[in-house]
């Protein structure tokens, strides 16, 4: 008698990386060029631009240093404000802090998760700098609102679209439009390259700057001419990370379906009834538009998040949850956030859960995934 197949544990995610890209990184390797704006970081930087209809693009380590670069260069410091969500990963408001500035939360929309536009409004002070939306697991935020909204009151805007490269709003891409748009490149995102990011900017000389603030404020002319004029960081992007970038930019049109093609099984999977038969939220079925880099459910209260994701677990599934709500983390409540504030995002934040969802995934698996998750909520 042959022994049961063990069941394969299921990550949340997991990247798609081919033998021509690891042939690829070892040829970089063996080249001896690892960093310093090499030609593979050109390159990359070139095909961006082309993907975001011409408009300038420069890399960075991260995408966190992209929004931190995006408001120095907006001009934001001591004394300002920027509006931003409270539903996020941190970064979006630590690197509101890192630049002198201060923090101010609207809440979320009970549906779509991204910042309710209606909240911004309130939000808006004669310090207010710019606002800094997220599109919130790739659907995009209103867009027509919020640029309506910093027109109206001469405000920047610095677009956390960490997760939104391929998602669209009415049919333009997000990063093709609008002032600075900030994207991740981070392991877990629709295309990776390890760790690091890119910036959009708007013109010739806010890429130059940002430049600058990427490698420590230098400028160099001639053969040995340089200068400081800005404080910048350590924020350049390697040679390797761009390899990794290229491969994976011309296979996103590929992984975004695949992702698209998973989350329409899902809601097969899931049926018309769930929400009604378990309190579950699914996510928006936003087939146009959204880019699925993660498909979320948020839990009813009946069930802990903690027991949810154990029991998972328990089913060789992996799970997590994106995000709990910034003002409640310590650092944030010493600044005189507290729990009350932003009800809708305190409540998602809470009870939210992202199911796996990645390129190399089938069908079986999402069904697997619908099975575990039927099973445990209507248990």
């Amino acid at each position: 008698m042959s022994k049961a197949t063990a069941v394969p544990f299921l990550p949340f995610t997991r990247p798609s990386i081919d033998e021509a890209t690891i042939e690829d990184v070892s040829n970089v390797l063996r080249s001896g060029w690892l960093t310093s704006n090499g030609p593979k970081v050109q390159a990359f930087e070139s095909e961006l631009s082309g993907f975001f209809s011409g408009r300038p693009v420069r890399t960075f380590n991260s995408g966190t240093c992209t929004m931190e670069t995006a408001l120095r260069i907006a001009g934001v410091g001591p004394g300002d404000e920027v509006i931003t969500t409270p539903n996020s990963w941190v970064a979006t408001a630590n690197v509101i802090i890192e630049v002198g500035a201060t923090p101010i939360f609207a809440d979320i929309d009970p549906r779509n998760h991204n910042i309710d536009a209606e909240k911004i409004v309130a939000a808006i002070t004669p310090r207010t700098r710019a606002i800094l939306p997220v599109h919130m697991c790739g659907l995009p935020c209103d867009m027509d609102k919020i640029y309506a909204l910093a027109t109206k009151h001469s405000l920047r805007v610095v677009e956390d679209a960490a997760q939104a490269i391929g998602s669209t709003w009415k049919g333009k891409r997000i990063g093709a439009f609008g002032d600075m748009v900030s994207f991740s490149f981070q392991v877990n995102k629709n295309i990776m390259t390890g760790e690091g990011g890119c910036l959009v900017v708007n013109t010739a000389e806010e890429a130059e700057l940002s430049e600058r603030y990427r490698l420590q404020g230098v400028s160099r002319s001639g053969l040995d001419g340089i200068d400081v004029d800005v404080l910048g960081g350590k924020y350049n992007m390697t040679e390797i990370a761009a390899t990794m970038g290229l491969a994976q930019l011309r296979q996103l049109a590929t992984f975004n379906a695949k992702r698209l093609a998973l989350a329409k099984h899902y809601f097969d999977g899931f049926g018309s009834d769930f929400e009604a038969r378990t309190g579950a939220e699914l996510p928006v079925a936003d087939f146009e538009q959204c880019n699925w880099h993660m498909f979320h459910i948020v839990l009813p209260d009946r069930v802990t998040r903690a027991t949810f994701m154990q029991r998972m677990l328990d089913l060789k599934i992996g799970v997590g949850f994106h995000y709990a709500a910034i003002h409640l983390f310590t650092l944030y409540r010493k600044r005189g956030f507290k729990r009350g504030m932003f009800p809708v995002a305190e409540r998602v934040g809470r009870q939210i859960v992202t199911l796996p969802l990645f390129p190399a995934m089938n069908n079986s698996d999402v069904e697997r995934v619908v099975v575990a998750v039927k099973s445990i909520l209507e248990s």
